[in-house]
């Protein structure tokens, strides 16, 4: 059994909010569970190439947009699913930050961040230590 209480998973910088993970590869369950901020005014250009998600709204507002233009709001009970790698625009609100309940599979390694610049959609890069 595995118990984890939020003051003791790391918290991680992703580039636009911060990402506490409560499983991860190295747990062995095959998906990762975070939970997810997202700062207010950033707008995420995002891709998950290896990865699945679904994510639950619990707190905030904002919407996800996908390349077409559509846009779906996001309050608390709301509920999306990234079932086909898509490239999508997670925006917050202006003024409140958006707090996200997150599912990965496969499961995250932990030192997974975004890199967000002009240049395209940012999906997860692990971060390489040099020995």
């Amino acid at each position: 059994m595995i118990i984890r209480t939020l003051d003791a998973v790391p918290s991680i910088d992703w580039g636009n909010g911060l990402s506490r993970r409560f499983l991860l590869h190295s747990d062995n369950m095959g998906y990762t569970l975070t939970e997810t901020t997202v700062r207010a005014g950033t707008t995420s250009r995002m891709e998950y190439r290896h990865h699945f998600e679904a994510c639950y709204c619990i707190a905030g507002k904002g919407e996800v947009r996908d390349l077409d233009g559509n846009s779906y709001p996001i309050r608390p009970g709301t509920m999306y699913a990234l079932d086909k790698n898509d490239p999508h625009f997670l925006i917050a609100a202006p003024d409140t930050d958006l707090r996200l309940v997150c599912v990965f599979a496969p499961a995250l390694y932990g030192d997974e961040h975004h890199s967000f610049d002009a240049n395209g959609f940012s999906t997860y890069q692990r971060r390489i230590s040099a020995a």
